[in-house]
């Protein structure tokens, strides 16, 4: 027998919604549940036409409009870490009184994916049911998979299966942006530097060739680095060199002879994928470098019309997105896209993520103008 879907109420707050959303256990590789109550929640409302492809369920208005958005965002979260149920909490952390508090400065949720995404994924739900007549035909999408590697993303398996729907002037990503306007993102290069040894018996040590130690000028490269600022559109966007793992070793009684240092680069809007490896190769000169995960920059995009119409309908001065987001999926298919969602994105993946909820309601309000009336 299969299991019964979760049922929520669409005509909830937002806040509510994003405890709902929370509430429903969606690490990467697991969003069935949490796709079944989407597509549940929206299914019977005559304005939408859906679609379900693995767990991304896709929701359209068709109402002949000149122009149209695409609004995204994505179900899963990283694993779980004793950080669910949700719950409301001051901002003390200590929880609150009213099982649903007001909207005031200084009170949260707290939980898994309150940040990354679900405050956003519950604005955006709560509008596509909400909104029969925009004023632009809008594709909402809420996909599978973006916490793990580029390969998996549910919104790149989703335009290579269906490019169609990706048909848009201008994109949203609901990722976590304190409610403001980030641009554009950083691109990501993901490399294991690889030096290489002679395996002995660690009690004759000289007999081999330690292929840890000969790591070591690697790790120096990379504690000396000095990462850029650079300046693309008007928006200053700070790259990064990392360490993030490394890998070697045989047993305990054995010379190595192979070590791994996994190196993260993100670099800026600036540079194609290409110039960003070239660059991460030339500062490893002479060592092994072998690829394992390349994620485009997306540049900012507000000069686009509709970015200025946004721009305009929900105010504030435009930031860098330093982390990378899908606006660069959009970006390669030729759509301007912005990331635009409730949370402080240095919460997200943290054990105390939370999510301010007067953020949830300015990007409710902030999209709900535009969308009805907010487009120049």
């Amino acid at each position: 027998m299969p299991a019964p879907i979760d049922r929520f109420d669409l005509r909830a707050s937002a806040v509510e919604l994003t405890r709902a959303l929370c509430d429903i256990p969606s690490e990467s590789g697991d969003e069935r549940r949490i796709a079944d109550a989407v597509e549940a929640a929206l299914t019977g409302l005559p304005h939408l036409r859906l679609l379900r492809y693995g767990q991304t369920v896709v929701a359209r208005t068709e109402l002949g409009r000149e122009r149209r958005v695409a609004i995204a965002g994505h179900l899963d979260t990283v694993p779980i870490n004793a950080n669910l149920p949700c719950r409301f909490e001051t901002v003390d952390g200590a929880e609150a009184a009213a099982d649903v508090p007001g909207t005031e400065p200084g009170e949260y949720l707290r939980g898994r994916g309150a940040v990354d995404m679900k405050g956003g994924v519950a604005v955006q739900l709560k509008l596509a049911a909400e909104l029969v007549a925009p004023v632009v035909d809008v594709t909402w999408i809420w996909y599978e998979d973006e916490e793990r590697a580029a390969e998996r993303n549910g919104l790149g398996r989703l335009a290579r299966a269906h490019p169609e729907l990706f048909d848009a002037d201008f994109a949203i990503l609901g990722e976590p942006t304190s409610a403001r306007v980030e641009g554009g993102c950083n691109g990501s290069l993901r490399a294991e530097v690889v030096t290489r040894g002679r395996r002995a018996h660690s009690a004759r040590a000289w007999a081999g060739e330690n292929a840890i130690h000969a790591a070591a000028p690697v790790l120096r490269i990379l504690a000396e680095h000095e990462p850029a600022t650079i300046a693309v559109e008007g928006l200053e966007y700070r790259e990064g060199l990392s360490a993030v793992g490394i890998r070697g070793g045989v047993a305990g009684n054995v010379i190595p002879d192979e070590c791994a240092v996994h190196v993260n680069y993100r670099f800026a809007p600036d540079k194609t994928l290409a110039e960003a490896e070239a660059r991460l190769r030339d500062w490893f000169a002479g060592f092994e470098v072998r690829m394992l995960d390349r994620s485009p920059a997306a540049r900012p995009g507000l000069d686009a019309p509709m970015a200025q119409d946004f721009l305009r309908a929900v105010g504030g001065a435009p930031m860098p997105k330093y982390g990378w987001t899908d606006v660069a999926r959009f970006g390669e298919l030729g759509v301007p896209a912005v990331n635009y969602g409730p949370g402080d994105a240095q919460k997200a993946h943290a054990d105390d993520e939370r999510v301010r909820l007067d953020e949830i309601v300015a990007v409710e309000r902030g999209l709900r103008s535009w969308l009805t009336g907010g487009v120049g």
